[in-house]
C-alpha cells in the first residue's frame, strides 16, 4: 500500500466531514413548543396581468388590398378621355368646315364641356386639380400611344367617354396601376374580368333587363309576361338574362315568363295566342334597333283594343320616336341608368352657365359629363384615391341616384370583376315628355 496516497485520502475525508459539521453549526435554532406547529404563510402567487387582445387585422374592403389604404393628396391628377375627332375635322385646315362642327363631333365635345364646367366649379370650392384631356380618336396620339408614352402614369382618376378598343386598353391600364377608371358612356363590360378598379356608370344590358323584369313582376298585380324576340344569338341572350332574373327573384306573386320567337312572317293570330283579355299583357321586346322595334309593334297595334298591353323596350328606345298613328294608345316603357327632370339646383346651374358661356342649351351628354366629374372628383377629395368602399354617398348626389355594386361573374369569387351602377329607372314614353315610373333607391 502506498502510505502517502492513503494519508492524503484520509485527510481529505476528514476535511469534508469538518466542513459539513461547520455548516450545521450556523443553522438557526428551532425552539420546541407545545401544540401544533405554527402555520407558515405561503407566498402569494404573482398576479397575472390581464391579456391585452391585439386587434385583429381588418379585411380589405372587397378583398382588394389597395382599398384598405388611405392615400390622400393636396393636388389630384385627373385624366379625361373623350372622342373629339379633331384630326378628322381639321385634316386640311384650321378652319371649321362649313363654319359648324360636324354632328359626329358633338357628343364628345358636349361631354367635355360638362366635364370642364364641373372642374371649374370644384376648383372654386378649393379642390386642387391637375387635369389632362385627351382625344381618344386622335390618329397620332390615340389611347395606345398615350399609355405607351406614359402620359398618364401619375393619374389619380380616369374618366372616359370611350368605346372599343379604348375601353379595354384603359381598363387594363387601370388594373395594372391600381387607378380607378370611370367608364362614362359604354354600356358594356367589354369582356373585362378581375378588375375591381373598373367602374361602369352606364349600366350593362344585363342589368337593364333584370331591372325591367323585376319591375314588371312587382309593378302589376295580375300579369301575363311575354318575351318577344327574334331568332338571333344576341336576342336569345337577352331572353336568357330575363329568365335568369325570374329564377333569382324571391317573390311569391311572380308570374311565369313565356316567350315567342317572331319574324316578318309572324301573324297576328300567332301573337294573340299568347295574349289574355282579363289582365295586363307585359310584352318585353328585345329589339334594340328602331326598324325591328317598329316592325313588331305594327303586328301588335291591331290588337291593342282587345288585349290590354304594356310594352317594355330596350334602353335604346329612349331616343326613338313613335309618332306613327298606329302606335297611339300603346303604353311604352324603356329603361335608363340616368334620369334628370332638370328642376334641381345643379341642373339650373349647368343650364345658366351654358347659356352664359356657350350661348346654347346643355345636351344630355353635357349633363352626364358634369355629373360624373362632380361626383367622382368629390369622392376623390373626400376619401382619397381608394374611395371604393363607400361610393354611394347620398350627400354627393347630383341628378342621378347611383348604386354602384360589386359584380362577381362566377360563383364563389371573393374579388369583384368590376363595379357597376345597378340603379335602373323605368321610364314611360310620353307624347311631349317621358316620365319616371319607379322611385330612386
Amino acid at each position: 500500500m502506498n502510505l502517502s496516497r492513503t494519508s492524503g485520502s484520509l485527510a481529505m475525508t476528514v476535511a469534508v466531514i469538518l466542513m459539513m459539521q461547520a455548516c450545521s453549526i450556523f443553522r438557526p435554532t428551532v425552539t420546541k413548543t407545545d401544540g401544533p406547529p405554527p402555520e407558515l404563510s405561503k407566498p402569494k402567487p404573482a398576479e397575472k396581468e390581464p391579456e391585452v387582445k391585439k386587434p385583429e387585422p381588418k379585411a380589405a374592403p372587397f378583398n382588394v388590398p389597395a382599398f384598405a389604404k388611405e392615400v390622400k393628396r393636396d393636388n389630384y391628377t385627373v385624366a379625361v378621355f373623350a372622342p373629339f375627332f379633331l384630326d378628322s375635322v381639321f385634316a386640311t385646315s384650321t378652319d371649321i368646315p362649313g363654319r359648324t362642327m360636324p354632328r359626329y363631333v358633338m357628343p364628345g365635345l358636349e361631354f367635355y364641356e360638362g366635364v370642364q364646367l364641373a372642374l371649374d366649379s370644384l376648383k372654386s370650392h378649393g379642390v386642387k386639380l391637375t387635369v389632362q384631356v385627351f382625344d381618344n380618336k386622335a390618329k397620332n396620339n390615340d389611347v395606345a400611344a398615350v399609355l405607351r408614352n406614359r402620359q398618364i402614369d401619375n393619374a389619380d382618376l380616369i374618366i372616359g367617354a370611350v368605346g372599343t378598343p379604348e375601353f379595354r386598353l384603359l381598363s387594363d391600364f387601370a388594373k395594372q396601376k391600381e387607378i380607378n377608371f370611370v367608364s362614362a358612356t359604354y354600356p358594356n363590360d367589354g369582356g373585362v374580368t378581375e378588375n375591381p378598379f373598373l367602374l361602369i356608370s352606364n349600366s350593362t344590358l344585363r342589368s337593364h333587363v333584370e331591372a325591367m323584369h323585376d319591375y314588371a313582376q312587382k309593378g302589376f298585380a295580375n300579369k301575363n309576361i311575354v318575351i318577344l324576340r327574334r331568332n338571333t344569338n344576341f336576342e336569345a341572350g337577352i331572353a336568357a338574362n330575363i329568365k335568369a332574373a325570374y329564377d333569382r327573384l324571391n317573390y311569391d306573386k311572380k308570374a311565369r315568363v313565356r316567350e315567342l320567337v317572331w319574324s316578318d312572317a309572324t301573324t297576328e293570330g300567332q301573337l294573340s295566342q299568347l295574349l289574355l283579355t282579363d289582365r295586363p299583357n307585359i310584352l318585353i321586346i328585345t329589339a334594340l334597333d328602331e326598324v325591328g322595334a317598329k316592325s313588331i309593334l305594327r303586328k301588335l297595334a291591331p290588337q291593342k283594343a282587345t288585349y290590354p298591353m304594356h310594352v317594355f323596350g330596350m334602353p335604346t328606345w329612349d331616343i326613338m320616336k313613335f309618332k306613327e298613328p298606329e302606335f297611339a294608345g300603346i303604353t311604352m316603357y324603356y329603361s335608363s341608368p340616368y334620369y334628370n327632370d332638370k328642376t334641381d339646383v345643379y341642373s339650373k346651374y349647368v343650364t345658366d352657365q351654358f347659356r352664359k358661356i356657350y350661348k346654347a342649351r346643355p345636351s344630355d351628354m353635357a349633363f352626364k359629363g358634369f355629373e360624373l366629374t362632380w361626383y367622382f372628383v368629390n369622392l376623390l377629395s373626400q376619401d382619397g384615391l381608394y374611395f371604393n368602399k363607400d361610393m354611394n354617398k347620398p350627400g354627393n348626389r347630383v341628378f342621378t341616384t347611383f348604386n354602384f355594386q360589386p359584380v362577381y361573374l362566377k360563383d364563389g369569387e371573393e374579388t369583384p370583376d368590376y363595379f357597376e351602377n345597378k340603379n335602373i329607372y323605368i321610364i314611360q314614353k310620353g307624347d311631349s315628355a317621358d316620365f319616371r315610373m319607379n322611385s330612386a333607391l
